[in-house]
């Protein structure tokens, strides 16, 4: 039993010492991260102000920066302002020889730095930015690391308000490219390059989600700008932003269409329902006019015409073609009205006229049987001249048995069934309208997916 207690002293003992030699060495190894970083960062040691060495420590070549960024969200597309607001991570690497230390046989990876004045750093700014912030809580989101080798990495977390011209001509079936555009401010490409990092520059989260956007790809490219202080180094990112249409379909289009299918209904009404036709012609044209007014609200006042121009554009015509054909519709029931009148009135006239005629007839007959001084007697003519006008009717009635019968038309067959020239109106514009506005749907639709396709250039 005593040999036990003792082999457990032993053991107990030396877990102690190696305790002690670890915390040891921990203190050892980050008071020597204090020493490289006074060592490498000390005063009189190493000058901020002052750009790293090109490739291999050469003095006259260009400093080389790699960047790459992973976005992190996009908040909202902007039409009206043509912006856009976007979070990411922005990172950028280059080479400082003056930053090289010992890494300890690779116990020490990286010193880990969180201000970025104590180190050189490019001057790259954001071209196409309208606001933007860094993100500073708990601490600010940022932090150098520098490697044995000498390697920077600068990451930082920012959320920007870009700029993004776009071009509303198939709004709202359209795409839009908007840009991220990225380049040095003071140092010409004779100092500096920026260059994008080899194989995945530009990451998105996976869930990445826009209310009416969808980002279909992007793609890095190179946008150097030259002006009468020398060529800057200039990088871009360009996002390919779908419209979704869905949206569209259900706040716009459908509700416009079922206006313009409510104002035909007027036509199935009577012609003598004038403030039914009225009231629901009014109506419609109302709400037609205070959507469309809603739609070029929210957005940009453009030069140019859009697609939904045309299709508010029609369909209010539509509407207001409604309203006309009721208007023409009871002015041709009023003046087939007056024509009745007229008729009767004339036919009234012709009745008294006959009525005077044979009793002037009559008393010109009385007088002469009354007249005893009158004996001849008048023969009539045995042949009629060629003027009497019971051979014109005879002649006239042969020449219409010898010609030939006429077709009947269809048409002309059909609209006699109706006897007014009002109920005319009224059905062929049951018919007209929408067989007019099933054509505009076609050439709509047809004209502006197929330029859809035909514009996508990216």
């Amino acid at each position: 039993m005593g040999s036990g207690h003792y082999i457990w002293a032993i053991f107990f003992f030396a877990s102690l010492c190696s305790a002690s030699l670890a915390n040891n060495a921990k203190i050892n190894f980050r008071e020597k991260e204090k020493k490289v970083l006074d060592q490498i960062l000390g005063a009189g040691k190493y000058d901020a102000r002052i750009r790293p060495s090109g490739i291999n420590g050469t003095e006259n070549a260009p400093t080389l920066v790699y960047v790459n960024m992973f976005l992190r969200s996009i908040s909202k597309i902007d039409d009206y302002k043509m912006e856009y607001s976007v979070q990411l991570t922005f990172r950028e690497q280059w080479t400082d020889e003056r930053l090289k230390f010992d890494d300890i046989q690779g116990r020490l990876k990286y010193l880990t730095l969180t201000e970025a004045n104590r180190v050189w750093m490019p001057d790259l700014f954001f071209s196409n930015e309208k606001e933007g912030h860094f993100h500073n809580i708990i601490m600010p989101n940022v932090y150098i690391r520098i490697f044995p080798n000498g390697s920077v990495l600068y990451s930082i977390r920012i959320s920007l308000t870009l700029a993004c011209p776009m071009n509303l001509k198939l709004y709202p079936l359209d795409r839009q490219i908007c840009s991220l555009r990225m380049a040095s401010y003071g140092w010409t490409t004779n100092d500096l390059v920026f260059l994008w990092k080899e194989g995945d520059p530009v990451q998105v989260v996976k869930n990445l989600h826009l209310p009416r956007f969808t980002l279909e790809k992007f793609l890095t490219d190179y946008c150097n700008s030259k002006t009468n202080t020398g060529e800057y180094s200039c990088l871009k990112v360009d996002l390919l932003f779908k419209r979704e249409f869905s949206y569209y379909l259900i706040q716009i289009y459908i509700p416009c269409c079922m206006l313009v299918i409510v104002s035909w209904v007027s036509f199935w009404l009577d012609q003598g329902a004038v403030p039914a036709r009225v009231s629901l012609g009014v109506t419609t044209l109302l709400t037609m006019a205070t959507q469309t007014s809603g739609i070029n609200a929210s957005l940009p006042p453009v030069s140019y015409t859009k697609a939904i121009d045309v299709w508010t554009g029609v369909c209010l015509t539509f509407v207001f073609g409604a309203l006309l054909e009721f208007a023409l519709v009871n002015y041709a029931s009023r003046s087939g009205l007056n024509k009745a009148n007229r008729a009767a009135d004339i036919h009234k006239e012709n009745l008294k006229k006959k009525r005077r005629d044979l009793e002037q007839a009559s008393l010109d007959a009385a007088s002469d049987l009354l007249d005893t001084d009158s004996n001849a007697t008048f023969a009539m003519p045995l042949v009629r001249h060629p003027g009497d006008p019971m051979a014109l009717e005879k002649l006239r009635q042969c020449e219409v048995h010898m010609q030939p019968p006429k077709r009947p038309n269809c048409c002309k067959t059909w609209l006699s069934k109706f006897p007014t020239r009002s109920k005319r109106i009224d059905v062929i514009s049951r018919i007209t309208f929408p067989l007019v506005f099933a054509l505009f749907n076609l050439v709509y639709w047809s004209t502006y997916l197929f330029r859809e396709e035909e514009d996508e250039t990216f």
